[in-house]
Order: structure tokens, then sequence, then C-alpha cells
């Protein structure tokens, strides 16, 4: 746990939620490369939830909004790509990480993805500058996750069901074990489904400390899309998730499941208004 102990006041990464500390996140991932079928992505101003935001930035345009949240909110620390859509399905979001390296070098960059190109964009990832990475893995076994999950693309071929599932966990795990090679600090995401993965939890953290994850964050289902039917987790159930999971890994607490242009100190101050409010709507979010 070495890697955790200088990101302390990282509100992302500490084990229970810093009230000093400030972050970004810059909408600037207009794509997506999985199907997840309780995804609601979109653009919406008064949505409060991950995957939303009040459009999708240019690179250009996230350095003048980073100016503005440091003027804004000094206590600003990180900056991290979290969405609408999914940061290595593009060049967007690395364009911008690299761009705000240079900028702002006093910046943790932090970066929120599925994992399927994770592998795959290491050289990029480190050139960023990026210290920490969340990957989100809600299932390890492929008959699990097709159930959360109805495909994925890889260079413009769709592969659906078990076969997409399998081809997710694998590059999810080669991603992760590179990752932890450069020394990066990995948190890794579960979104909690009663009745789908609740039972499953422990095993998705098992083989994340096997693959060098550092940290779970378990995040309550929203219901949507596919999946609007099933019923947000009760608090013993996630309890009991936690449980599962802390047999192996440190569980984050008080996760905001913030949007994808959150800006502030997560739970005491929120600047996203101020930032986006005047920002024209252009719903460009994409799938492939």
């Amino acid at each position: 746990m070495c890697k955790m102990t200088n990101l302390a006041n990282h509100p992302c990464f500490s084990i229970q939620c810093q009230p000093a500390t400030g972050r970004i996140h810059l909408p600037v991932a207009p794509r997506c490369n999985i199907f997840c079928r309780f995804c609601s992505r979109g653009f919406t101003k008064t949505v409060d939830r991950p995957g939303q935001a009040s459009r999708v930035l240019n690179p250009e345009e996230a350095l003048a909004v980073i100016d503005t949240a440091l003027m804004l909110c000094p206590e600003l620390k990180v900056a991290g790509v979290a969405g609408p859509g999914d940061p290595l399905a593009g060049d967007e979001a690395l364009d911008t990480l690299i761009m705000v390296r240079q900028r702002h070098p006093e910046l943790i960059n932090c970066m929120s993805t599925n994992g399927l190109e994770l592998f795959s964009s290491m050289e990029r990832i480190l050139a960023a500058g990026i210290r920490t990475i969340t990957v989100t893995v809600n299932a390890v076994n492929p008959k699990i996750l097709a159930a959360l999950n109805k495909g994925v693309i890889i260079k413009g071929q769709f592969y659906g069901e078990e076969l997409g599932a399998r081809l997710l966990i694998e590059a999810q795990e080669n991603g992760v074990r590179l990752a932890h090679q450069n020394n990066l600090v990995i948190k890794i995401n579960t979104v909690l489904v009663p009745s789908i993965n609740d039972g499953h939890v422990g095993e998705v953290a098992r083989q994340a400390k096997d693959w060098g994850a550092d940290l779970l964050n378990i995040i309550p289902l929203i219901p949507g899309n596919e999946l609007k039917h099933l019923p947000e987790p009760t608090l013993a159930e996630k309890e009991a998730a936690e449980k599962q999971a802390s047999k192996y890994l440190p569980v984050k607490q008080n996760c905001r499941r913030c949007r994808a242009d959150a800006c502030g100190i997560p739970g005491v101050t929120d600047y996203s208004r101020e930032i986006y409010g005047q920002l024209e709507i252009a719903e460009t979010f994409s799938h492939g």
C-alpha cells in the first residue's frame, strides 16, 4: 500500500472522503466502446449521476475550464476524466491530460476507464503523467458480466454476450497488471447490482488484488436502461458486499457517484454550474 501514502488527499482514492481537497472531472470523452445494460449516459444540467455532463469539451476548452476552476476552487488538486464516454475509446482524453500536465504539472492527473483499451494505451497514459487510474470491473465471470454488459467494440468490430464479456475481462486483467508494473495507483469500481453480481463482489476483489489493484469502491446500482426494473441495493446489501471485498482489498467509503463534469470538494462545494452552466449543450456522445 506504499503507493497510496502520498494520495491521502486525493478525494477519489482516500479510504474516507477528504473534506479539504478539490477535483475536477473534464468531460472530454465523447465515445464509449462497451454497452453496459444499466448505463444511461447523456447531456443534462440537472441529473446528478455518473455518465452525465452538460456537454463534451475539446482539449482547448478543457484547459480554459481548469483555469477558471482554479480561481473558484484553490483547493483543486486533481484533474480527471470520467466520461461521459470512456476516456480510452478515443484520443481526446489523453490529448487533454497531456496538455494539462504541461500547463499545470502541480495537479494529479487521473482517469476512470472500463479498461478495454488500458493495455494498448499505457504509453500515452504515462506520457500524460497519470498517476492514479480507476477501472470499472463489474464481474470476473463471463456469464455474470454478460448479464451486465451486452457487448464490446474492438477495432470497429462488435463482440456480444459471453464472448464480449470474456474479451473485456482479459483486457482488464492485462491492463491492470501493466498499470501496476508502471507503479500507478489503481482503484477498482464495481457497480453493485442486486440478483446479478451481489454475491460475486468478493471474487472481483480477490482477482483485482492478484492483478495489482490497490483499492476497491462499490457503487450501488442506479436503476436505468435495460436494468431499470431492478431495485437499488439496500444499505445491508452494500455492507455485505463491502464485507466480502474487504477480505482482499481496502474498500473506499462514501463515494459521491459524481457527474462527468463535477468540480469542487466532493460533498462540500460544487462549482460545475458556474463553470459549465453557460455552455451550450451539444449532444455528441456515441458508441463506437
